[in-house]
């Protein structure tokens, strides 16, 4: 989220220039900064009440946008052109020299510090980072900024540096061309390019226009690629830019409605800090609040830079913070995501702000030794060439750093002996025995699961060495978990046949719903064959199969989009072509909570509504419903943490308290009785009294952050096996 900064630090701060410059600096946008990054390392150091901190990126994008528009200006209009090497030279030499250290600090670290199955995707991470592609790696990685389903990347703010850099990129050659079409096409050449500022106000109104439209739909649809691509921030890069070519307007206002103007600002900037939260859809429509509140503070400065909020920005203290703010923002970020991995527990508050005070201390530094004799060395500075060649050899280094610490990642293996894999016998009931024995068939397989739990959750050995699947080959199990097509991705519509087990059986029984249906595949593989049944498995993911939209407009888009309503009728019709005997219904819990923008919320009114209401529709078919309930959820890469931990297997499990939302588990119970089914508690097939292992025997438990490994789906085939069976005896 950065903190592109032009040339701004005023004549008698720049010691170290032999040459005297016109000074267009403004100490009020340097304590803007201060204001701007202090927001951001408050959010990310989650202290109370700055659930908005974030919009201090939204800031420095409009800070950006004034200055470099003001800088390309006072250029094309004075000469009729920007010369691009000194323009590009100056932004490498500001800022890629102590990206690139930090950068090349955190992946050193990251190696040290992370788990063995984090460390690639750091380093990847920061490899495209330094290639300012950060933040389309991002999207393409489908990153949500705010979720806490990883640990976070300690690149993942680099983002803004990748679209500070694109903006540069864009930026200059925009005027530039808008200077070319100018003397192209007027009559009157020697006034073309300096009389009139209107063709760049058209240019970059059409920016803001067009960018802040993508961004309203943009993120109710893609949200990842709303947050952190260009495009859809180019709007507050132009709105910025608009102030700077409208300056003179803004220099008219009288004191008094300049004061007012930026208190304003400066409040709309702080509300939206304290106002929004992680869940706040973002930017859309909320960033106009932060966006223009930073317009008013800087077209107020315009006025009356030291009068007004102006002489608060401009105090000593602000503006000490503003300078450091660049570097601040780099450091803040690595050492907050890596200090709990060297401490191996999480940090309270007064650690998180200790450990922001740490970064501002090496930000201090960062711009004593390295920032600025690289900025103001003279033999530098003064060509543009070297300017150049310096970014280019700081952003070598970092990648080629990265490149080679790819090559020393520890493989995680398991280090302790080999573990027995667990065995569950599964009770055979004669056909029309009373629903009592099938109770008793799945209560005893649930006791056989409940000892491997207990002996998992009091066993401090190490993870077995035949760990399976293996922690270095999750990848294979991934692919084979999408069942070459079966399982329909978020954007493909139709849903091809899938028939499994004895595919010649007139007895069907059909496996549906999303991902989470999925991961129960194999157990029902083996189910099939041994039962001679026909097996049907229809899932698509992040398409929940009932209908509990609770969003407005935007919400129906992503449905749309995704094709989910056109599957969900899709599955239905041929449910009720094929009749099967029994419908097993599985589904994600997390919509709404780690995912936010489906516009649905797991166990609320319109969720139990629909899950009752799909129930009703299956057995109307005069099919046998069953509906299986949530997996524990870890809310973290549980491989990831396992790879960290490989002396103590028992170090991931999972407190059941905090996995399993038993009062959720109920109403969803409630509603699929009520609408004729049966529903299945599988806590149990988790979590003992206190506590959920992520190793039972010599198989490991979670894929993911959310799914189980296909191998625990086939250790617990008895089990499932009996609650399907006890299903259909009732009919």
């Amino acid at each position: 989220m950065i903190l592109a900064h032009a040339d701004s630090l005023r004549a008698s701060e720049e010691q170290h220039s032999r040459r005297p410059e016109k000074s267009h600096f403004r100490p009020d946008i340097e304590g803007l900064r201060a204001i701007a990054v202090t927001a951001v390392v408050l959010f990310h150091a989650a202290v109370p009440g700055i659930g908005g901190g974030y919009v201090g990126v939204d800031v420095f994008f409009v800070i950006s946008g004034f200055l470099i528009t003001g800088l390309l200006w006072r250029e094309v209009s004075g000469t009729g052109s920007v010369r691009l090497r000194k323009f590009y030279g100056a932004r490498a030499r500001r800022l890629l020299p102590a990206s690139a250290m930090v950068g090349v600090a955190t992946m050193v670290a990251s190696i040290l510090l992370l788990p063995p199955l984090r460390v690639p995707t750091v380093l990847y991470d920061g490899i495209a980072s330094a290639l300012y592609v950060g933040n389309y790696w991002f999207v393409i990685d489908n990153i949500n900024y705010f979720s806490d389903l990883l640990t976070p990347s300690p690149f993942l703010h680099y983002w803004s540096l990748g679209v500070e850099e694109q903006f540069y990129l864009v930026w200059a050659p925009l005027l530039l061309g808008t200077a070319w079409v100018i003397r192209r096409f007027r009559r009157d050449k020697t006034r073309a390019i300096a009389s009139s500022r209107r063709p760049y106000l058209i240019v970059l109104t059409l920016v803001t226009v067009i960018s802040f439209a993508m961004s309203l739909v943009i993120t109710y649809v893609v949200p990842t690629l709303a947050f952190f691509s260009l495009p859809t921030r180019a709007w507050q890069l132009a709105v910025g830019g608009l102030v700077a070519l409208t300056a003179i307007h803004w220099q008219r206002l009288s004191a008094l409605i300049a004061a007012i103007a930026g208190w304003l600002g400066l409040g709309m900037i702080v509300f939206a800090g304290v106002w929004f939260t992680s869940t706040t859809p973002f930017p859309g429509t909320a960033a106009l609040l932060p966006t223009l509140g930073a317009v008013l503070v800087i077209g107020a400065g315009c006025a009356t830079p030291s009068e007004g909020c102006g002489q608060f920005l401009s105090t000593s203290p602000m503006r000490a913070i503003g300078r450091i703010s660049y570097s601040w923002y780099l450091w803040h970020w690595p050492v907050l995501v890596l200090a709990p991995a060297l401490l191996d527990r999480p940090l309270g508050l007064g650690e998180r702000i200790i450990a922001a005070l740490l970064a501002a201390g090496l930000a201090w530094l960062t711009m004593r030794y390295l920032e600025n004799p690289l900025r103001f060395a003279p033999k530098i500075r003064d060509s543009a060439w070297r300017s150049l060649g310096l970014g280019a050899v700081a952003t070598a280094i970092a990648v080629f750093v990265g490149l080679g610490l790819l090559q020393v990642v520890p493989t995680p293996i398991g280090r302790g002996a080999p573990a027995a894999a667990v065995t569950l016998t599964g009770p055979s009931v004669p056909t029309g025995s009373a629903i009592s024995a099938y109770d008793a068939a799945v209560a005893q397989t649930v006791a056989q699961v409940q000892t491997a739990l207990a002996s998992a959750v009091t066993s401090n050995a190490p993870v077995p060495s035949n760990l399976a699947p293996p922690l270095n080959n999750l990848a294979a199990e991934q692919v084979d978990f999408t069942y070459q097509g079966c399982l329909r991705s978020p954007y493909n519509s139709g849903q091809p046949d899938c028939f499994m087990g004895d595919t010649s059986s007139t007895n069907t029984v059909a496996l549906i719903g999303d991902s989470h249906a999925a991961m129960w595949t194999p157990a029902f593989q083996q189910i099939a064959a041994q039962r001679h049944w026909r097996l049907q498995m229809m899932a698509k993911e992040a398409c929940a199969l009932i209908d509990a939209r609770s969003g407005g407009a935007f919400g129906q888009l992503v449905e749309d989009l995704q094709h989910c309503q056109q599957w969900r009728d899709e599955i239905l019709t041929r449910l009720a072509a094929e009749r099967p005997r029994l419908v097993v219904v599985s589904m994600w819990r997390g919509y709404g909570i780690d995912e936010t923008m489906s516009g649905f919320r797991a166990y609320d009114k319109a969720w139990l509504d629909g899950m009752t209401h799909l129930v009703r529709q299956l057995r109307d078919m005069g099919t046998e419903v069953l509906v299986l309930g949530p997996i524990p959820s870890p809310h973290a890469n549980v491989p990831i943490c396992v790879s960290g931990h490989l002396d103590n297997a028992a170090a991931c499990s999972l407190a059941r308290s905090a996995a399993v939302d038993p009062s959720g588990i109920s109403a969803e119970a409630r509603a699929t009785a009520a609408g004729g089914g049966q529903y299945a508690d599988l806590t149990d097939l988790f979590c003992t009294a206190q506590r959920c292992p992520v190793i039972v025997g010599n198989t490991l438990v979670y894929l993911d952050v959310s799914h189980l490994t296909l191998q625990y789906s086939r250790v617990l085939t008895p089990a499932i096996a009996a609650l399907a069976d006890r299903a259909l005896a009732h009919r």
